[in-house]
């Protein structure tokens, strides 16, 4: 049994998220800079650079990418053999994400009682945390600024097994058309299919934290997700919606097996600022 202090969770989460909020990931960077290249619009090829200029200033200027610092996700890989001390972890978490939106000068979003007074938290919290018991000693700490211009976007259908591969690639493209400017493209799309509703749900917002670009290790799923990106890169969207080739910069699949009455998809968009950040404990 390895312990690892919950003071550390905390200060990890605060690092994560101040660090996701100012600086993109190099594989986003770098899908950023090949969408340039290839897209065939002048209005597009500006919002581009303007998009490449805003992460280069965020940086320097040590100010957040997006005035969205979303809400603040956590996914959380537990090593049954650790033990944490001095404290809960969820607690932990919280406190650091607390810390994070203080310390980072991060704007908080979060409201209570949804449906009626909306009340802010002043603080960010609660996190939203996701938490997978996986062998070992360690603890992988993943943290997502989730903005809620993309998460607004997100669909889920419960297709029946006939509708098979077209009826995914149907939804799936669909769903973006939708979603249009929205999102503010150009967009990650994670997509899950298969388990039940809450299950496909987790696998396409988990899907976003894949490497940009990065091809799912089944090969029929690489296929699909291959062929999802030229379809949705042909909806003209472009990016921010000005119209042009790059309305996506990447499609995610991330699959589970599912009842045999049952297909669930799910679809969660990620704006082109796709902040995220991880550390191991």
């Amino acid at each position: 049994m390895r312990d690892i202090e919950a003071k550390e969770v905390t200060k990890t989460v605060s690092q994560l998220f101040q660090e996701a909020c100012y600086k993109l990931p190099d594989d986003t960077l770098a899908a950023l800079r090949q969408a340039q290249q290839v897209e065939e619009s002048s209005v597009g090829r500006e919002v581009l650079d303007r998009i490449l200029e805003n992460a280069e200033l965020a940086v320097k200027e040590g100010i957040p990418l997006c005035q969205d610092t979303g809400t603040a996700l956590v996914l959380l890989e537990l090593g049954q053999e650790v033990h944490i001390t001095g404290g809960d972890l969820y607690t932990a978490v919280n406190e650091g994400v607390r810390q994070a939106y203080d310390e980072g000068y991060l704007r908080k979003s979060m409201v209570g009682q949804p449906f009626s007074a909306r009340v802010n938290t002043k603080d960010n919290t609660p996190a939203i945390i996701y938490t997978d018991i996986v062998p070992g000693d360690k603890l992988k700490i993943m943290a997502l600024p989730k903005g809620g211009g993309a998460e607004n976007m997100i669909r889920l259908a419960m297709l029946t097994p006939a509708r098979g591969r077209q009826g995914i690639i149907d939804f799936v493209v669909n769903a973006v058309d939708e979603a249009g400017s929205n999102p503010c493209p150009p967009v990650i799309v994670g997509v899950g299919i298969g388990g039940t509703a809450e299950r496909t749900m987790l696998l396409a917002k988990r899907a976003l934290v894949r490497k940009v670009g990065e091809p799912n290790p089944d090969t029929e799923v690489a296929e699909l997700e291959k062929e999802l990106l030229q379809r949705i890169n042909k909806l003209g969207i472009g990016p921010m919606g000005y119209g042009g080739r790059v309305t996506a910069l990447a499609v995610h699949i991330e699959t589970f097996p599912a009842h045999i009455a049952s297909m669930p998809v799910a679809v969660n968009l990620q704006c082109h600022s796709a902040r995220h950040k991880e550390a191991i404990l």
